[in-house]
């Protein structure tokens, strides 16, 4: 049987390499693969949030760290990396979505490249 936790990973896994991919097809000028990369990489990585929310919330427990020693600060320096990064994804993520739809690849690039400035995110 196969565990919601390595359904999880897997559903990671193949978000990233679909990422992977819209970024070579943009990079050799394929517009319409690129997007059809990055539109199942979106929806790949939803049913991943549903996923590993859904198995939380099923599993009622926190698991917590056993580790002791030097690997205990830096596991908590990623933990703490990972969980802001995934909560400041989410509204680039979505932004960078509405611009290529609303066909603003100006502005989709600038987001992509890191150089958006707040005046100008939802335009």
């Amino acid at each position: 049987m196969f565990s919601q936790p390595a359904l999880n990973a897997s559903l990671n896994g193949i978000s990233a390499l679909l990422l992977a991919g819209g970024y070579a097809a943009i990079r050799a000028g394929k517009m319409q693969v690129h997007k059809r990369f990055m539109v199942s990489a979106f929806w790949v990585s939803v049913a991943f949030l549903a996923s590993y929310v859904t198995y939380h919330i099923r599993v009622k427990q926190v698991v917590l760290f056993q580790g002791q020693g030097w690997i205990r600060p830096v596991y908590f320096a990623l933990l703490l990396s990972h969980t802001i990064l995934a909560i400041v994804i989410v509204p680039m993520i979505l932004i960078t979505l509405r611009r290529a739809w609303m066909e603003k690849f100006d502005k989709h690039r600038l987001m992509r490249d890191g150089r958006c400035h707040c005046g100008s995110m939802f335009a």
